[in-house]
């Protein structure tokens, strides 16, 4: 076991989402799968034999998802950053996560159980993080007008093109 994992919190989605996180990321695979049982279903309102638990890993990140009720929701305040090489990689990646969901700025989404997700360029990065202010902040006005980031944009932005 690794020394942090992510635990998510849905109500009773969480082998749903795994399978479906699963199937965006490359090298992602479901670990394993607790059910309720008679005892725990009693208590927590739960069908027995319905997913508690399920581990996942994404692209080698460890996650685990806890079916615990719908008295916790998922806000903005956490999000997950998925740097991509390249504009195909990053709409592939913008379609699969916003489809059912809600679609934000600058490269923010909520995926359809409402988990946040920001789908960004590394060449995000390394054009706001330029000495020259000038560059960084046409940079920042050109991400400030998108949804889904446009890498083309943000470096004719950063050429002044």
């Amino acid at each position: 076991m690794k020394r942090m994992t992510v635990c998510l919190w849905f109500d009773s989605q969480a082998e749903e989402a795994a399978s479906f996180y699963v199937s965006i990321f490359k090298n992602s695979k479901i670990g394993s799968v607790s059910r309720y049982g008679e005892e725990g279903a009693r208590m927590s309102g739960k069908a027995a034999g319905s997913a508690m638990t399920v581990t996942f890993t994404l692209d080698g990140q460890e996650f685990m998802g806890l079916n615990g009720g719908p008295m916790f929701q998922f806000t903005p305040a956490i999000s997950f950053i998925v740097n991509c090489e390249s504009q195909e990689e990053l709409d592939r990646m913008w379609a699969a996560l916003s489809a059912g969901g809600e679609e934000g700025r600058c490269g923010w989404l909520k995926d359809k159980f409402g988990v946040s997700w920001q789908i960004v360029p590394t060449a995000l990065g390394e054009m706001m993080g330029d000495k020259d202010p000038q560059k960084s902040g046409r940079v920042m006005q050109a991400l400030l007008q998108m949804n889904k980031i446009e890498i083309a944009a943000l470096r004719r932005a950063y050429e002044q093109r």
